[in-house]
């Protein structure tokens, strides 16, 4: 609280306009807010345990290999560079999968879409290899 006692003022009592801004209530709403969030915000946070393995970079000189990439374009399907149809996509991709791993299906296939690819046509080649035994299909959005 502040009062202005200097003179100035025309009678004896009269103390003038006091223009200071009072803050201590602002500052005790503040601190109590302050305390409530300190309080709430570590009760509304869930923690999962997770039980992950450890980050270990590949040894140095390791080959790393090549994902199988599916590309759709409006102006084909291309399973990395070799065209196809959706008809042969799944025979194409499990002739590239078997020249490298001897269980094609249970290996992980990325696709990436152009953006002027309509979404029927995406669904459909995500379809064909589901429906054939390709579930792990990973998307992707920018180049590798």
């Amino acid at each position: 609280m502040g009062a202005k006692l200097g003179g100035g003022g025309s009678g004896k009592f009269d103390l003038g306009q006091n223009s200071d801004i009072n803050v201590t209530p602002f500052v005790d709403v503040m601190l109590v807010l302050l305390i409530i969030f300190m309080v709430a915000i570590p009760a509304a946070t869930v923690s999962i345990k997770l039980d992950l393995p450890p980050a270990i970079p590949p040894p140095p000189g390791s080959k790393i290999e090549e994902p199988t990439l599916i590309n759709i374009q409006e102006a084909g399907l291309y399973i990395g560079d070799v065209p196809t149809t959706l008809d042969t996509l799944p025979a194409d991709l499990t002739r590239i999968l078997l020249q490298t791993k001897p269980e094609p299906t249970a290996e992980r296939v990325y696709i990436r879409a152009d953006r002027t690819v309509r979404y029927g046509d995406f669904m459909a080649v995500m379809n064909t290899l589901q429906g054939n035994g390709f579930f792990q299909v990973a998307l992707i959005n920018e180049e590798l």
